[in-house]
């Protein structure tokens, strides 16, 4: 297969902005009654975007403590689930380890990785974009911007400001739901773009070893 190469950062820059999902498309649990409805529409879609957020580390040295946020995302909406409330870590304990719901999302190793350290589960089902770009041409780790570009011609903006904001703080500021939301929705939307057909090979081998990350050769 010949080699592809994803556009550079230049031509990125000439692109339109990619548009996401707005405020009000995004949920924050906090009582009992949301989050189970939460868990009703998350548990009625066989794919998710997913991603996580964690708190950057300030000193030298300092060790992360794994995700402090981790969020889900539907067609429509996003969720996004603070791991310092119960309620919040036991609906993405749910959600993670099912094996009929297909996480969706891009450099997913490190997540995994930080999960397992942080609340002692595998994640189960889950589908990393970036190996399948990678099955195309592309490098192995092409990343959600370079995969917007391609799919749609556009331009996803990651503030780098935002990326490094506290995600342990008590209340999330605005700017930081619609960050770690849209990470979980696009993410969604690139897989939705592919060609059913085309990963229908892939989502069995998902569901035929749910423990596993999707490995593409």
């Amino acid at each position: 297969m010949a080699r592809l190469h994803p556009p550079d950062k230049s031509r990125l820059l000439d692109l339109p902005p990619c548009p996401g999902l707005a405020l009000a498309d995004i949920m924050v649990p906090r009582s009992e009654a949301e989050h189970q409805a939460a868990w009703d529409d998350l548990r009625a879609h066989r794919h998710l975007g997913f991603d996580t957020e964690s708190r950057p580390t300030f000193v030298k040295g300092e060790e992360s403590r794994g995700p402090d946020v981790v969020q889900f995302a539907t067609p429509t909406r996003a969720y996004v689930l603070q791991l310092r409330h119960a309620e919040s870590t036991a609906l993405a304990r749910a959600v993670l380890t099912s094996p009929h719901i297909v996480k969706v999302g891009f450099g997913l190793q490190q997540d995994r990785s930080q999960l397992r350290q942080r609340l002692g589960l595998e994640v189960q089902a889950c589908l990393d974009l970036d190996l399948v770009f990678h099955r195309m041409g592309y490098p192995r780790s092409i990343g959600i911007k370079a995969a917007v570009a391609i799919a749609f011609g556009q331009r996803f903006v990651k503030s780098k400001r935002v990326t490094t904001t506290n995600w342990a703080n008590a209340r999330l500021e605005p700017r930081q739901l619609v960050y770690a939301a849209n990470d979980a929705w696009v993410a969604l939307q690139v897989m939705r773009w592919h060609d059913p057909a085309s990963l229908d090979a892939v989502l069995a081998s998902v569901m035929a070893d749910p423990a596993a990350l999707v490995a593409l050769r």
